[in-house]
């Protein structure tokens, strides 16, 4: 089993409280600062207070905010949840390189990034396989911790246009290539719970189920994430459409 090996482990700290969808006060150390929220999405229906979370440092004199907030704890145990979607696509690009994905596609030369397709552009085109990455953080799958205090869920607006574009692809694909939609969890899923519903959720479902149809894969990874790395945890078809 391969990991995905950060710079430098990462720093464990607290994060007080969001400040925006991009800010955050962490505390280290018994220092405050305020850190860089990579993901503008919710993290499940959790307050975003007093959070045990993991953070990178990057030393660039260009950045305003040295410190990115990469992980929080919202469970009894060491289940980190990664945040970063950015990361995700670093992730899967690693763990296709070394063979970890071969569940999904095993015979292949090359890895492209951001490949155009019709009116779409997708995250990765491995071998003849088209792939999209999502990141899940408006529900969290794992049960809560004593300390983490839950807020009434609130309404939230998605039309989840990367998701009606691989379904526009399910036609466009050529012979012997593949579409997949891929899930990304960065952390192990210790308790299913039923997503929260965006404004447009009959739409999204239609156009998944559409999609699923039309010849386009659903797949998910869980991940375990650690100061030091992530390894791959599991690989599976989705159920969950």
């Amino acid at each position: 089993m391969s990991i995905y090996r950060f710079e430098s482990p990462l720093i464990r700290g607290v994060m007080i409280k969001r400040n925006s969808q991009f800010t955050a006060t962490v505390e280290v150390d018994g220092q405050q600062f305020v850190a860089h929220i990579p993901t503008t999405n919710r993290i499940g229906d959790v307050e975003n207070k007093n959070l045990p979370c993991l953070l990178s440092f990057h030393d660039d004199p260009k950045r305003k905010l040295k410190y990115d907030i990469e992980a929080v704890l919202l469970s009894d145990d060491d289940n980190w949840i990664g945040i970063n979607q950015i990361l995700s696509n670093r992730l899967v690009e690693h763990f296709f390189r070394e063979h970890e994905l071969d569940q999904i596609v095993s015979d292949f030369d090359d890895i492209q990034r951001e490949v155009k397709l019709g009116i779409s552009k997708l995250d990765f085109k491995v071998g003849d396989t088209y792939l999209e990455v999502k990141t899940p953080l408006t529900t969290i799958n794992v049960k809560y911790g004593a300390n983490i205090r839950t807020l009434p869920p609130k309404p939230f607006s998605s039309t989840d246009r990367m998701v009606k574009h691989v379904n526009e692809l399910a036609e466009s694909l050529k012979e012997h290539e593949r579409a997949v939609f891929l899930q990304v969890y960065q952390y192990c899923i210790t308790e299913r719970k039923e997503r929260l519903r965006s404004t447009h959720f009959e739409e999204v479902s239609r156009t998944i189920r559409e999609a699923s149809e039309g010849g386009v894969e659903f797949w998910e990874v869980q991940m375990d994430f650690r100061p030091e790395g992530v390894a791959m945890h599991s690989v599976m078809k989705s159920e969950d459409l």
